[in-house]
């Protein structure tokens, strides 16, 4: 298999005996530590130090402290450091996406084409927003001489998950920081590279010491212990519906403001005058990007009767045709699954939803032989059957479309809008009127029109139901949601 060769400034990150962690300014090692593993070799990639619960405390207490002097800084003097920031993440594209290529599975040209790009732009676009944002508004009433100004929160706790971790911290911290707040990070122990690499663009971009903490560790402990701590005056998580729901309990206890994303099983309704190579290019695309391991990805699809037979054809050649390969394969479309236990889990998945009655239409094997044998590479796949199967109606988290048929547009939206998730869902037609009226009815957070997993900074991604709660990303609202509302007043 031909793979491109890690740049020398990536091997160089990689060296260290222990790759530490970013603690207020400095790089920690610990006695703690845990391999990384590249998903498509089985290799180990490097040894990381792991946090323990004082560290994450410490790391909160000196986040307190640093607040005290970033949330009092100009608006200019942010923006200009989150501004260095993005420059250094195109600077450094091809290292923070061969981190993620190794650590995650995904492909290096994925990575290029979005994770990078799409994180330099977040800091730019929040660094844009601040500078744009009014903080102070008069409230115009009668009885009082009053106003209203916006101010940061504090101290921000993010947990992020192993699928998209330079994505999702950028998403996450990006806002908190343009708003004044500090922030204390525990990225994936399975998949901290970027992230540990995204601290030391923030420390050479200039954020001053304890502004922003990177700190990788388990969730039984660093993860617990941050979600626990009293000081943190908010709390962002994104994840399993499962550890939200622990996460979302904890945090309300300490009465902390938990912004929680969560996962998701979102329909796809491919009505019967669609564009059938349109939809079966984009609902392939989503079902195989990042090896399906997409919160929001389409792994329910709603095919019209009598449009079924010649989607299902169209569809099964396209995943047949998909270049599965390590992702340092310039020809990679998709990569292997990011860790055995969630390879199993998704194997498991589609032996259950046989034993339930469902049909695999093509795909459903682990890919085990040549350049695959030690890779945790699986076959993109199509089941087919009814909703009552579970593996129609909860996340697999995998490269895995359930195909449903329907022939009644009304009631289609009613069975989509059973499930229990509430992230995102796509309408395929050409008929725009229909699609609108469609799209109100569906019940998630992003409907989108004739595509999949559409994102644009300045358009609100949100969720509702299991999917998550308190706000989405990408968006002038999420910037809000890194300030509280005081209220100043005066009797006239």
């Amino acid at each position: 298999m031909k793979t491109t060769e890690l740049s020398q400034s990536t091997l160089d990150f990689l060296e260290p005996t222990q790759l530490p962690f970013y603690q207020n300014g400095s790089w920690v090692n610990s006695s703690s530590t845990v391999e990384v593993i590249n998903p498509a070799t089985t290799q180990q990639i490097a040894t990381i130090a792991l946090a323990t619960a004082n560290d994450i405390n410490e790391s909160v207490d000196k986040a307190a402290i640093a607040f005290k002097t970033w949330s009092t800084e100009s608006v200019e003097y942010r923006a200009t450091c989150l501004r260095k920031l993005a420059n250094l993440i195109t600077r450094d594209a091809q290292i923070l996406a061969e981190l993620e290529c190794i650590d995650v599975g995904k492909p290096i040209s994925a990575a290029l084409g979005f994770d990078v790009p799409f994180a330099a732009d977040c800091f730019t676009y929040f660094a844009d927003v601040a500078q744009e944002y009014q903080y102070v508004s008069d409230n115009n009433l009668t009885t009082t001489d009053s106003h209203v100004v916006k101010i940061p929160y504090g101290v921000g706790g993010f947990v992020f998950p192993w699928n998209f971790p330079l994505t999702l911290c950028a998403w996450g911290i990006a806002p908190a920081l343009a708003a004044g707040n500090t922030v204390v990070v525990k990225p994936a122990s399975e998949t901290p590279l970027s992230t540990l690499f995204l601290a030391k663009l923030c420390q050479e971009a200039g954020f001053p010491a304890g502004v922003v903490n990177v700190l990788p560790g388990t969730g039984d402990e660093a993860g617990e212990a941050l979600i626990s701590n009293t000081n943190i005056k908010l709390m962002s998580f994104t994840g399993s519906t499962a550890v939200g729901r622990h996460v979302g309990e904890v945090c309300g206890r300490n009465l902390v403001p938990a912004k929680l994303e969560l996962g998701g099983k979102g329909a796809a309704i491919i009505c019967s005058d669609s564009d059938v190579d349109l939809a079966v290019e984009g609902l392939c695309g989503a079902v195989t990007l990042n090896a399906g391991q997409v919160c929001c990805t389409a792994s329910r699809w709603y095919i019209h009767e009598d449009i079924y037979d010649q989607f299902v054809e169209k569809a099964i050649a396209t995943f047949n045709a998909t270049k599965v390969h390590n992702g340092a394969n310039p020809d990679a479309e998709m990569g292997p699954i990011c860790t055995e236990k969630q390879l199993n889990r998704v194997l498991h998945c589609i032996d259950d939803a046989q034993k339930q009655g469902a049909t695999i239409l093509c795909g459903g094997n682990r890919l085990t032989e040549g350049d695959y044998k030690n890779g945790y590479f699986i076959e993109p796949t199509l089941l087919g059957g009814s909703d009552d199967n579970q593996w129609a109606q909860e996340e697999i988290f995998g490269p895995v479309a359930f195909l449903l048929k329907f022939n009644d547009e009304d009631e289609v939206i009613d069975r989509a809008n059973k499930n229990n998730y509430g992230l995102a869902n796509s309408i395929w037609t050409k008929d725009s009127d229909k699609a609108i009226k469609l799209a109100h009815k569906l019940v998630g957070g992003n409907t989108w029109i004739n595509a999949h997993n559409v994102f644009e900074y300045g358009l609100n991604y949100g969720a509702c139901n299991q999917s998550g709660c308190g706000g989405g990303v990408n968006s002038v609202a999420t910037f809000e949601g890194y300030l509280r509302h005081q209220s100043i007043a005066s009797i006239r």
